[in-house]
């Protein structure tokens, strides 16, 4: 926690990446991602030897609280959120899209939060079949930032099908994970296949 409050985004990024770092440590790679009248997006990438896992986490969108991005005067007190995306072996070309849905609260309005769609319309990544995410619950703690400022909520972004998105539309991301567990499907694996949760039931 910030003492008296964040005093600024570079305060509350500062707060973030600790927090990441002592969740997810050792200290990790890094990349920075431009878009035109935002503030950049870095994503980290986390690597554990020991289970293979690399986890890549935003740090840039929680700089703002989420809300209109025109308005004068952001509300404080509005909810600021992050992203994580976890995958076996990580894989080339992700740091882009990550930073686009990232990106999208300053660039689009859009306030994340979970069960929520965000789809792309494209590859996450070079050959992946999957072209969106579901936001589901976050793997570590919120950031705490004091004051009358809301916590920093770091969201699971899970890679889903054009088939599976279909299926949130319709159903909500709730039933596409009940649907995940019945099949057995790992969704950290980047090669996994898809699941048509109408065929599970």
């Amino acid at each position: 926690m910030l003492p008296g409050g964040p005093s600024g985004s570079a305060s509350v990024l500062t707060a973030v990446r600790e927090h990441l770092i002592t969740h997810l440590g050792p200290e990790p790679q890094e990349a920075s991602v431009t878009f035109l009248g935002a503030a950049p997006i870095r994503i980290l990438r986390f690597v554990d030897i020991e289970s293979g896992l690399v986890r890549y986490a935003s740090l840039g969108c929680s700089a703002d609280p989420m809300g209109d991005p025109s308005a004068l005067v952001p509300d404080p007190t509005a909810p600021r959120a992050e992203l994580s995306l976890v995958l076996q072996g990580g894989v080339d070309g992700l740091v882009r899209a990550l930073a686009v849905l990232a990106a999208a609260p300053a660039v689009e309005g859009l306030v994340l939060s979970e069960g929520a769609l965000i789809d792309l319309g494209e590859p996450l990544w070079p050959g992946a079949t999957f072209t969106a995410v579901v936001l589901r619950e976050p793997e570590i703690p919120d950031v705490e930032l004091g004051g009358e400022a809301a916590p920093v909520r770091i969201f699971r972004a899970v890679p889903v099908t054009h088939t599976e998105a279909a299926w949130v539309r319709l159903k909500g991301a709730g039933e596409l994970e009940d649907a995940w567990a019945e099949a057995g499907i790992d969704v950290t694996d980047p090669a996994r296949r898809a699941v048509n949760p109408g065929l599970t039931r």
